[in-house]
């Protein structure tokens, strides 16, 4: 006999579980932090992650040192003015990261809001049950739940069936059905029971579960470099050290020319060419994309899933429930010859009102907004339920026997064959099953009134979704057990570019490594164990929360709302992380040129006057030149940090038509701006005789 539990109040607080609180994350909220930690973040140690930042703070520093050791080609006020825009453009690129980390913070600590003095009902040894706190709870350990009790950690319900309140974790109210066995199996901590009891074995230790993963991801204190920041980071480096050379050299050439060029100039030219603008939003801009993410209730076990999904090129989507709402539904009514249509309603109707199935209940439905028909009291009705052997359900109702099923399990039920059908009938059944539905046949005393048609109902708009996944070189692959006749037809329906009928596990794996043997990476959604190996063999496995532990342990997304159509918003946020990274580097490089213009022929122009042809932009003079792009060089961090933190939105393009959009905004744009930016601040300067 099991030991009856503890009085809920005494096992947890009992914190607010309806739709958790919105973090407030705007930017009235989060910029004094994230002003603080701008400051704190000066520390080396926490700057060698952006190694282009780490140079121009020590730049900073060695400038502040040359203002105290007076150069007499530099006016102490113009080395002062440089040494304090160059920590300006440290502390802007820190203010960038922790204001994206602040978003990634105020959403963690509304989650964390939850857990906090949880306690759980572990299953001793001898079958008792003892109070402890969730945070002891360890992998394997058997836990249950009552009614209005929160769930203390993941796991996979062993035992009953329960409604659960999961709106702490996915924002949503409404109460999902979780149960032992099946699909359905998985829970998640923090989620509250609202009727009956659940056993759960934990599947996850402190630390590891779903929740502390999505606080993690949000807050950013362990997210890892991805490969392509890694290349990213090389390259800026790379650009560096270039400019480095560039620099030093420089000193020689004005030693042979008879000159000299002030050092305070030569660390403002080493500043202005390195690429501060990606350098200084690189971080900011990885983290704001995993918070879109996370935003849209998708965890990530890594970054690198998520640039991946932006890579994608074939998404592999199960036909029932992503392309398809999940349960067949009915569309229409053909009447047998000699039938009219309001008795095969009637019939109909009356087969399927003790009918319990989506499939039934979808009949119902349809038959009531055709016809006003009258329905016989319950108690004047026997169920008859379906049954595998029989593939029949329906009613006995006054003494008639009211019939529907598959349509050789009806006609054996009547004792015909299928050529013994008549002529009109057959073929509306033909047509059905040749459109991809599936006809039922509906009978009363052993006459067929006619035949039903049940459809895969295509989701609104998915057709348009997959046009625009298809203009972005991404192919659509629907996966589905169905034959090939009817796969094809709803393939058709929905606008896919291939199908693969008659699904297995083992073809499904096949499949995925087909298509990455020909250099193709491949993004697939699935929810049950038998889904696990394609999950684990795709480069993004998405698994919904409400699937097998199998499944979320094999894929490296979980989607916390459960709806496979999320992956084609995924595949968007990788794209859009992808294209700001590109797209703010693009910026960063082409802001150099302008800059060589305004720079050079300033420090040249008594050594080399021949220079001064290069001076398109009539500089007032060389400090102001100089200045004037330490300042341009500081302020732009701060122009695209709405940029970085919103990301650039991908449009439906082929990759040769983003490019070119690409280098004509960005490009082309990190050309002009600098020139214009450069001469108003030069103009700005002079006014304020700061120069």
């Amino acid at each position: 006999m099991m030991n009856l539990p503890a009085p809920v109040k005494q096992l947890t607080p009992a914190p607010d579980t309806q739709a958790p609180k919105s973090p407030k994350t705007a930017f009235a909220d989060l910029w004094r932090p994230a002003l603080l930690q701008a400051f704190v973040k000066l520390d080396p140690r926490q700057l060698k992650r952006s190694p282009v930042m780490l140079v121009v703070e020590l730049t900073a520093v060695f400038t502040t040192i040359l203002c105290l050791l007076p150069d007499p080609a530099v006016p102490t006020g113009v080395a002062l003015q440089i040494a304090v825009w160059l920590w300006f453009t440290v502390l802007f690129a820190n203010f960038a990261e922790a204001l994206a980390e602040g978003r990634g913070k105020a959403r963690a600590d509304s989650l964390k809001a939850g857990s906090v003095g949880l306690s759980a009902r572990r299953r001793t040894a001898n079958g008792s049950y003892e109070v402890v706190p969730a945070t002891r709870l360890r992998k394997g350990d058997v836990v249950r739940v009552e009614a209005g009790e929160m769930i203390p950690g993941d796991g996979e319900v062993i035992e009953g069936i329960a409604a659960v309140n999961e709106a702490a974790i996915t924002g949503e109210s409404a109460p999902v059905i979780r149960e032992s066995g099946g699909d359905r199996s998985a829970v998640t901590g923090n989620t509250r029971l609202v009727s009956d009891w659940l056993l759960v074995r934990i599947s996850a230790n402190p630390g590891e579960s779903t929740l502390d993963r999505m606080i993690a991801l949000v807050e950013g204190a362990k997210r890892q470099k991805t490969p392509n920041e890694v290349a990213l980071d090389i390259l800026l480096i790379g650009l560096t050290l270039i400019f480095l050379i560039v620099v030093v050299t420089l000193q020689p050439f004005a030693y042979f020319a008879g000159g000299s060029l002030p050092l305070v100039f030569l660390v403002a030219l080493l500043v202005t060419l390195i690429p501060t603008t990606i350098g200084g939003l690189l971080s900011a801009i990885g983290i704001a994309g995993m918070d879109r993410l996370v935003r849209l209730n998708v965890i990530a076990k890594s970054g690198r899933a998520v640039e991946a999904a932006g890579d994608v090129h074939v998404l592999m989507l199960d036909k029932t429930g992503t392309i398809t709402f999940g349960n067949r539904r009915c569309t229409a009514l053909y009447a047998a010859p000699g039938v009219t249509a309001i008795e095969l309603a009637q019939g109909a109707l009356l087969a399927s009102l003790a009918d319990d199935t989506a499939e039934g209940k979808s009949i119902v439905e349809f038959i009531r907004g055709l016809h006003a028909l009258p329905e016989p009291d319950a108690r004047d009705i026997t169920a008859v339920p379906f049954t595998a052997e029989t593939r029949l359900s329906g009613v006995d109702c006054n003494a008639q026997v009211y019939r529907k099923g598959a349509v050789d399990s009806v006609l054996a039920f009547v004792g015909l064959k299928r050529g013994e059908v008549l002529p009109a009938l057959s073929r509306e059944i033909d047509k059905i099953a040749q459109s991809g539905g599936t006809p039922l046949l509906v009978c009363v005393q052993g006459k067929l009134l006619g035949a039903i048609h049940l459809k895969d109902v295509v989701k609104p708009g998915i057709r348009e979704r997959f046009a625009e996944l298809r203009k972005l070189g991404i192919r659509t692959v629907m996966v589905t057990g169905d034959n090939p006749l009817t796969a094809a037809a709803i393939a058709a329906e929905a606008g896919v570019d291939d199908v693969l009928a008659e699904a297995t596990p083992e073809k499904k794996l096949a499949r995925i490594r087909q298509e990455q043997n020909d250099g193709r990476l491949v993004a697939m959604c699935g929810d049950g164990a038998n889904d696990a190996p394609a999950l684990a063999q795709a480069d993004v496995g998405m698994a919904m929360n409400d699937g097998t532990q199998a499944a979320r342990e094999a894929a490296n997304m979980v989607d916390l709302d459960s709806d496979p159509t999320k992956l084609l918003d995924v595949v968007q946020i990788g794209k859009e992380l992808l294209v700001t990274r590109g797209a703010l580097t693009t910026f960063s490089i082409a802001n150099d040129v302008a800059k060589y213009f305004a720079i050079l022929p300033a420090l040249f122009a008594t050594i080399y006057p021949q220079l001064g042809v290069l001076n398109v932009m009539h500089l007032n003079s060389p400090q102001s030149a100089i200045l004037s792009a330490i300042v341009f060089n500081a302020l732009i961090i701060v122009v695209l940090i709405p940029l970085a933190l919103r990301g650039v939105r991908v449009q439906a393009a082929s990759a040769a038509q983003l490019l070119r959009r690409n280098l004509l905004i960005y490009g082309l744009g990190g050309l002009v701006v600098p020139f214009v930016g450069i001469k108003l601040i030069d103009m700005l300067l002079t006014a304020l005789h700061l120069v």
